[in-house]
């Protein structure tokens, strides 16, 4: 009886320990997995699976994607899965690929882009940004010291607040802060109604300005700014649509980090006057003029938290490199030598050498996607590494433009973050430019 009881014992550990071996297993494979992959239309793919034999695949959309590995035929709806699967994307979309383990418990959902295959021109060019806001940004709010004596603040008793985007006052839309100024002064006093944009909740609300002990005008108590303007790099445009995609991050509002919103916007020529070499501590930059008596060079439609797009004038396109490059996908990337893209003086575009020391498989955020090592001993003596102004500079690898140049690590200048393109050019959809017609 008592050798039953310590075999039962034994057996019971033995099985614990399987569980816990197969757990650990399947928690490491989960994790390696990406929240998000994007595939292009009509080609294979082969992604690495780690014994997850006891795992079912199945897609939201079963017209969308095909699945196949060694062991399995070419099947629509579910699958287990082997140690490599094929995945094949048919058609243009979005659908979701959920894994369950022994097919009913649920353990990962990856979602899937199909975007048509794309070969784009690789940039460099430095150039002028300049960006009108649709509407009026609240930056800060200040006292204001009534005839009276009382310290007061109507903006904030109103309830609005810094970052606030000021859409409309008294039905009348804000092209500038002198449009605010005027309807403030006509007030003569009275309660003035404001339409203000508060993330993507649209609101109203109403202020009665005071005279001002100083001036003698009429004031609200807020600070505000409705223009953007700097140097930054243009990272590709599409010689079809003629449509672009430049800096790798937005263009923030410096005092509330708030993405300025496009009322209208530009990219003109800019001249690189001097450079400001990057230390430990602090980032460089590059210093220049914005030339702004020519034609522009393009048109900004969009300003998002993964860069600036437009459309370039037919004009300008002389002004650029014309070379094509195939898009990466972010599951193509590898880590080791690469190069990006820029010319820091102003003058001819020069490849640079750099590593990419590392590739974010999982990340649903492609802003900081990889980091990067400036590794090239002509751009480390002019620069000290990456420098404010060169955000959008074109990354290449094996023949691939795979992304672009967004943030130095202040710390360490040689390394930075870059953008996967991939993530760039999805962006570029809803920036009306439909000829590219990406999905996202």
């Amino acid at each position: 009886m008592e050798f039953i009881k310590t075999t039962g014992r034994k057996l019971l550990f033995f099985l614990a320990v399987c569980f816990a071996v197969l757990g650990m297993v399947y928690i490491k494979m989960i994790f390696a997995l990406p929240n998000q992959i994007t595939l292009f239309e009509n080609r294979e793919y082969i992604y690495g699976f780690r014994n997850p034999i006891l795992v079912n695949i199945k897609a939201e959309n079963d017209g969308l994607l095909i699945f196949d590995n060694k062991d399995t035929p070419a099947y629509k709806k579910g699958m287990g899965v082997g140690n490599n699967i094929m995945l094949k994307a048919q058609k243009l979309g979005e659908t979701s690929l959920s894994l369950r383990l022994f097919g009913i418990i649920p353990i990962k959902t990856m979602h899937v882009d199909v975007v048509p295959y794309k070969e784009v021109v690789a940039c460099g060019n430095t150039v002028g940004v300049k960006i009108k806001a649709d509407g009026i940004l609240i930056i800060g709010l200040s006292d204001v010291i009534s005839v009276n004596g009382k310290r007061m603040i109507p903006a904030k008793e109103s309830g609005l607040k810094p970052g606030d985007l000021i859409l409309e006052v008294n039905n009348r839309h804000m092209g500038s802060a002198l449009d605010l100024m005027e309807e403030i002064d006509k007030s003569l006093g009275t309660e003035i109604s404001i339409k203000y944009k508060r993330g993507s909740n649209y609101n109203h609300t109403k202020i009665v300005p005071v005279i001002s002990s100083e001036d003698k005008k009429y004031r609200v108590g807020m600070w505000v700014r409705d223009n953007a303007a700097g140097i930054g790099t243009l990272t590709f445009y599409d010689p079809q649509s003629k449509g672009f995609g430049a800096l790798g991050h937005g263009i923030t509002d410096i005092d509330t980090g708030t993405i300025m919103p496009v009322g209208k916007g530009e990219i003109i020529e800019s001249n690189i006057l001097t450079i400001k070499r990057s230390t430990s501590g602090n980032p460089g930059e590059l210093k220049g003029v914005l030339i702004d008596d020519g034609e522009p060079l393009g048109v900004i439609k969009k300003n998002s938290l993964y860069g600036i797009y437009g459309t370039l004038n037919e004009s300008a396109l002389n002004s650029f490199p014309s070379k094509q490059y195939p898009i990466a996908l972010r599951n193509e990337i590898k880590t080791g030598e690469a190069t990006i893209l820029a010319n820091i003086s102003g003058g001819d575009i020069i490849e640079y050498k750099i590593e990419i020391e590392k590739v974010s498989k999982k990340s649903a955020n492609g802003l900081k996607g990889m980091i990067i090592k400036i590794t090239d001993p002509r751009l480390l003596d002019a620069t000290g590494g990456i420098v404010q102004g060169m955000s959008g500079s074109p990354i290449l690898q094996e023949g691939k433009l795979v992304g672009a140049v967004t943030h130095v690590l202040v710390n360490d200048p040689t390394r930075g973050y870059g953008i996967f393109i991939e993530w760039m050019i999805k962006n570029m959809a809803p920036a009306q430019l439909t000829d590219l017609k990406m999905a996202g």
